[in-house]
């Protein structure tokens, strides 16, 4: 599974951008995906996640409501929709997929996108 991940940008803070990932894979409704991020010196992280199936959403505890995950199976792209952002979200964000499953939304991510940078000023 080819994961193309775009939108990234530079924002002042409170500002918003829209991620997208998007994929060839035919099965991409059997699929859960996922954005992580990870800023320069520090570990990737989790940031959210979306089920298969579109039903159930996950989001890291700073999210805190100002992000917002969604997929459209018929285009074969999950979107991130984040507002509010804040000089901490600046980091390389990067979309994942892992074959449904269960247990946490967190951890079974086999395809990575390529990542695309974030930047956000205060």
């Amino acid at each position: 599974v080819q994961l193309q991940a775009s939108g990234g940008g530079s924002v002042q803070a409170g500002g918003s951008l829209r991620l997208s990932c998007t994929t060839s894979e035919r099965t991409f409704s059997r699929y859960d995906m996922g954005w992580f991020r990870q800023a320069p010196g520090k570990e990737r992280e989790f940031v959210t996640a979306i089920n298969w199936s579109g039903t159930s959403t996950y989001y890291a505890d700073f999210v805190n409501g100002r992000f917002t995950i969604s997929r459209d199976d018929a285009k074969s792209t999950v979107n991130l929709q984040m507002n509010s952002l804040r000089p901490e979200d600046t980091a390389v964000y990067y979309c994942a997929a892992r074959p449904r499953m269960s247990g946490s939304a967190r951890y079974g991510y086999e395809y990575w996108g390529q990542g695309t940078q974030v930047t956000v000023s205060s």
